[in-house]
């Protein structure tokens, strides 16, 4: 088969070295003002920061989110150094797009990762727009098995397709089908998007489907977009035009609130740092999901990777110890701690 998507995921990641802009770098969270106690009647000590997630222990709320996956030297030692830094730290990981693996077998090899990760949540990911170009149940387990994931992100991209020279574009009736892959996998889906945010219809079309886990993955952050602009090579300004697109992660995430008692959120798009985080929690996410921070320290050691992990981990829970709380749950959904909202 074509090794188009292949060649695909470098020119992905040389846009992103090259071009410092496709981080839009929107900071929505700083609109965000938090209640400081000064007198936060805690020991920082005793800050407890864990959770748990698809049934493992994370030692703070913290997901690294999807990045790549390919036959390429590069992409293999991304992930490689991704996979055991996250379960050096107890933190999740999550793949790139598993596409790639069905075009070129030997890609398969970037996401076999459990062996380097044995105790800590692992996600699969394919994109839910090839289940309108072919894929179904059998790809969805098959990308599962390779991952020895806990769980598969079906991730949704209309803006990515419809600016992307090569794109998928027939998001025509794929609830339905997402509902299939639903009830017939043996981990739960989780859907996500890629840097323009769910919305609450969005939120309900999954759930009248079964799928309980949402990523909302909002504007601010990476724009796929923009990236995609560079692959065009027409002389077209459309990826540039909607680089902005979408829904700002603290607002799809106030936009998701109806749903917290039945879904659990993710909160990623734009988050970058341990501030944000702790932002993310209060307005209701269970876990939070960064890419663009881990992808040069990938590039270059397992260490690098674990040493920004253990940054956010610093100033997560100094967050957590600022505003009193003394675990994850005493923050998630807790309103009150917001002062200001500009």
């Amino acid at each position: 088969m074509s090794d188009q998507t292949n060649d695909r995921k470098i020119e992905h990641i040389r846009a992103i070295e090259q071009d410092p802009a496709t981080d839009r770098d929107a900071r929505y969270f700083d609109r965000i003002h938090l209640t400081h106690r000064a007198l936060p009647e805690l020991n920082l000590a005793d800050v407890d920061a864990s959770i748990d997630f698809l049934g493992r222990r994370l030692s703070f709320p913290l997901l690294i989110s999807s990045m790549t996956g390919g036959d390429h030297e590069l992409v293999r030692n991304i992930n490689r150094n991704l996979a055991q830094a996250a379960e050096h730290c107890g933190v999740a990981l999550a793949v790139g797009s598993q596409r790639v693996m069905f075009e070129q077998p030997a890609a398969r090899e970037s996401f076999a990762l459990r062996a380097l990760a044995p105790t800590t949540a692992l996600l699969a990911n394919i994109g839910a727009v090839q289940l309108n170009y072919g894929f179904g149940i059998e790809q969805a387990r098959e990308a599962v098995a390779c991952v020895g994931a806990d769980g598969l992100y079906l991730h949704l991209n209309p803006l990515q397709e419809a600016v992307q020279p090569e794109g998928d574009t027939d998001f025509s009736a794929i609830a339905d089908k997402i509902g299939e892959i639903q009830r017939n996998l043996q981990v739960p889906v989780l859907l996500k998007e890629v840097g323009c945010g769910l919305s609450p219809e969005d939120i309900a079309l999954g759930y009248a489907q079964g799928v309980r886990y949402f990523d909302v993955a909002g504007s601010g952050g990476t724009s796929w977009s923009r990236i995609e602009h560079h692959r065009r090579g027409d002389g077209s300004d459309i990826g540039l035009r909607f680089q902005d697109w979408g829904l700002p992660t603290p607002l799809a995430l106030m936009r998701a609130e109806p749903w917290l008692e039945r879904a659990t959120l993710i909160a990623s798009g734009g988050l970058r740092d341990g501030i944000d985080m702790a932002k993310s929690v209060i307005l209701g996410a269970s876990l939070c999901g960064m890419a663009a921070p881990f992808l040069r320290p990938a590039s270059q050691s397992v260490d690098a990777v674990i040493e920004v992990i253990e940054r956010l981990r610093r100033e997560f829970v100094t967050a957590m110890f600022l505003l009193g709380m003394p675990d994850v749950a005493a923050m998630r959904n807790n309103r009150a701690l917001i002062v200001e909202e500009r």
